[in-house]
C-alpha cells in the first residue's frame, strides 16, 4: 500500500488506521466531540510548533516539556494509549500492514 492513491488517505477497512509506507498509523477516535476535536489539533499544532522553536535554541528541557504536551494531546485524540474501540480486536498501531491482518 502507499500513502496516497490517487491523492486519497489509505484507511483499512475497519476505519482505525491509515497507512505510510506500509506502517499502520492509528486514526483519532471518530467519536470525539468536532469543537473538543479541533480543540486538540489546534494545542498539538502548537506544541510541535513548540518543539520547532526549543529544537532551535537547543533548550532541551523545553522541548521535553513540548514532547510531553504532544504525547498528552494524541492520547486524548486516541492516536496513542488506550485504544479507542474494543481493545480484544488488539492494536496493530505502527506495524507493517503486510504483516497484520
Amino acid at each position: 500500500m502507499s500513502e496516497l492513491t490517487n491523492n486519497i488517505l489509505v484507511v483499512t477497512p475497519d476505519g482505525r488506521y491509515f497507512v505510510i509506507k506500509g506502517r499502520l498509523w492509528r486514526m483519532s477516535n471518530p467519536d470525539l466531540d468536532p469543537v473538543e476535536r479541533q480543540g486538540l489539533v489546534t494545542e498539538l499544532m502548537s506544541a510541535r510548533r513548540e518543539i520547532a522553536a526549543a529544537r532551535r535554541q537547543e533548550d532541551t528541557e523545553r522541548e521535553k516539556k513540548a514532547r510531553a504536551r504532544v504525547h498528552a494531546v494524541k492520547v486524548a485524540l486516541g492516536e496513542r494509549g488506550p485504544v479507542w474501540w474494543d481493545p480484544h480486536d488488539g492494536d496493530f498501531n505502527q506495524k507493517l500492514a503486510k504483516n497484520t491482518p
